[in-house]
């Protein structure tokens, strides 16, 4: 396939991304607004997933992942910026040469510029400090994130008041409705206009 320019490839790179996350069986959603720092919400449940999604080449028996941001401004000057754990919760790589997809935990990535992944050993013998792609697949990833999210739902005992999820329900404009706690107990409505 040709693509023409980074645009296109990231687009390339989201919907093959989005694509093999539906084959899994996971929910995709995408924001409705342009530059959020992520492209596409992974619903994992109960957890969500704020995901940037990266093209990246293969050069070498090395997927070459690049962890920043680019964007110009009116004065015509580059300023790339890496992503941080407080705009990301992983980034999603697809390498069209192997049609692969690939999930980087934020701690891999935050604040670097960019990051390896192995396809195979390197000639020179080389065995520590590598990032090994196969360790990385996205299939394993959201294998793994799902025996979490499982085991955490497991787990008995109270949930924190800070757990419990609260939504304003409006029947209609003049109507400040009730209180809903997520799990359904009915609160009195609010004294005040949201």
């Amino acid at each position: 396939m040709f693509v023409h320019d980074s645009n296109h490839k990231g687009n390339v790179a989201e919907a093959a991304i989005a694509a093999a996350a539906i084959k899994l069986g996971v929910d995709v959603v995408k924001p409705l607004v342009e530059h959020t720092r992520y492209d596409l919400i992974l619903d994992l449940r109960p957890r969500l997933l704020r995901v940037q999604c990266k093209w990246a080449p293969l050069k070498d028996e090395v997927i070459l992942v690049r962890l920043e941001s680019s964007r110009h401004t009116s004065a015509g000057k580059q300023i790339r910026t890496p992503y941080s754990a407080d705009e990301v919760d992983a980034v999603a790589v697809y390498c069209e040469d192997l049609d692969s997809c690939y999930l980087l935990a934020v701690p891999l990535v935050a604040g670097r510029r960019g990051l390896s992944l192995r396809v195979a050993a390197p000639r020179n013998g080389q065995r520590a400090s590598l990032h090994w792609a196969r360790d990385h697949l996205l299939s394993g990833a959201i294998a793994q994130l799902g025996e979490r999210s499982a085991g955490s739902r497991k787990v008995g005992g109270s949930s924190p008041p800070s757990s419990i999820r609260t939504v304003a329900c409006f029947a209609s404009a003049g109507d400040r409705g009730a209180v809903v706690r997520a799990d359904r107990e009915q609160l009195p409505a609010p004294r005040h206009a949201l």
